[in-house]
């Protein structure tokens, strides 16, 4: 069977083993001809990257890279970022990475030129349209993991070092204006982050699936990734030489950030302050919180559970089933019960509920979101309740 694609949704994906091999030519269709790219420290000391940097060398390109990114990308990696883009006269950026190299590199091209503060320009009512629009520079994506799915996002999650929260910076024009999605790029991924950035994939399906609001694209979107991270999640975290459970990973991710237009909920909401807070990796919290979350909505969701739990043709056809999956799921790929075994505490709880109340993904939660019951929710999380 033949993995290799083009899809034009929600904006040109160029799918299959071995496309990197076209990065170069993809920059030149998006007029790109002196591309920044932009990673993390640890991915641009392996040979994907000297590579990519050699092959668009290579066809004339006058490629540099930056590398100074965080785990969770703090404003400081955007200002610099932005700052090397303009002292090399760049005209564009390859995103490549993970979500944190992602969202960094779509924000260095969005922000770079524009003449306003970066938080200007936060996901909070009609704040994009501050936005220069013929400032943006365009953004070629390049994925090597399974999770995010940045790669067809509109927005950059960014933390704020200062305030320790993060925020989202959106644009319609952030969103790439091409991917590059190579699933050998994602073989070497260590088994832990194969299963927490699953797991985020996962969580964009769900909460998307669950959220409120009449959108049967993205109902059915999530669905079917669902159904593949349930077939391929375990095979590329225990083998991930298995080059058809990456190539499924990988168009599940993208299924989930393309699905969760129609909204997220709760198990974002905490996981947002939280790992701006503990600096914790965001699959991992969502991993955790996601069956604490599930029992959370019961009251809502009842019916969204059965016909799920009947697409992945569980035995139990209800909210238990799904949650009983999900923590099947979660034991056999390796990850924690408890928020506590990823070393978080009940101390910061108020501050971490008052940041979850605010997220912007609150407003699309299956049930209306109060401090007492949310709090409870999260105390459990951490207790293993």
């Amino acid at each position: 069977m033949s993995f290799t694609s083009n899809w034009n949704y929600p904006t040109p994906i160029k799918f299959g083993p071995g496309r990197i091999r076209e990065l170069a030519q993809h920059c030149t269709a998006a007029g790109i001809t002196r591309p920044l790219l932009v990673t993390d420290a640890g991915l641009a000391r392996l040979p994907m990257v000297a590579e990519a940097l050699a092959g668009l060398k290579a066809a004339g390109l006058a490629a540099a890279l930056f590398c100074d990114v965080k785990p969770n990308p703090i404003s400081k990696n955007i200002h610099d970022g932005a700052a090397v883009f303009r002292a090399g006269g760049h005209d564009g950026v390859v995103a490549f990475g993970g979500g944190s190299a992602l969202d960094a590199g779509k924000a260095i091209a969005f922000f770079a030129r524009q003449s306003r503060p970066l938080w200007d320009f936060e996901d909070v009512g009609d704040n994009f349209l501050r936005a220069d629009p013929a400032a943006i520079m365009p953004t070629i994506a390049v994925p090597t993991t399974s999770g995010t799915g940045s790669e067809v996002g509109r927005v950059s999650v960014v933390t704020d070092e200062h305030s320790h929260t993060k925020r989202l910076i959106f644009h319609p024009r952030i969103m790439p204006v091409t991917v590059v999605a190579d699933p050998e790029l994602t073989v070497g991924v260590p088994p832990f982050i194969t299963a927490a950035t699953g797991m985020d994939a996962l969580a964009h399906c769900l909460e998307a699936y669950c959220a409120p609001g009449f959108h049967p694209m993205a109902d059915g979107i999530a669905l079917e990734g669902m159904r593949l991270i349930k077939d391929f999640l375990p095979i590329a975290t225990h083998d991930g030489r298995k080059i058809e459970a990456r190539a499924k990973m990988m168009v599940a991710a993208t299924m989930g950030a393309a699905a969760f237009q129609k909204g997220l909920g709760v198990i974002h909401s905490l996981a947002h302050p939280l790992g701006a807070i503990y600096d914790t990796h965001h699959g991992l919290l969502n991993a955790i919180l996601m069956p604490y979350a599930l029992d959370f909505n019961r009251g809502a969701i009842g019916e969204k559970m059965r016909r799920l739990a009947g697409y992945l043709d569980l035995e139990q056809r209800d909210t238990d089933g799904v949650i009983g999956w999900v923590r099947a799921l979660r034991r056999d790929i390796g990850m924690p019960d408890t928020l506590a075994e990823a070393g978080i505490d009940a101390g910061k709880a108020d501050i971490i509920v008052a940041a979850a109340l605010v997220d912007p993904t609150a407003p699309t939660n299956a049930i209306p979101l109060e401090a007492g019951p949310v709090k409870a929710l999260l105390l459990k999380a951490i207790a293993g309740r």
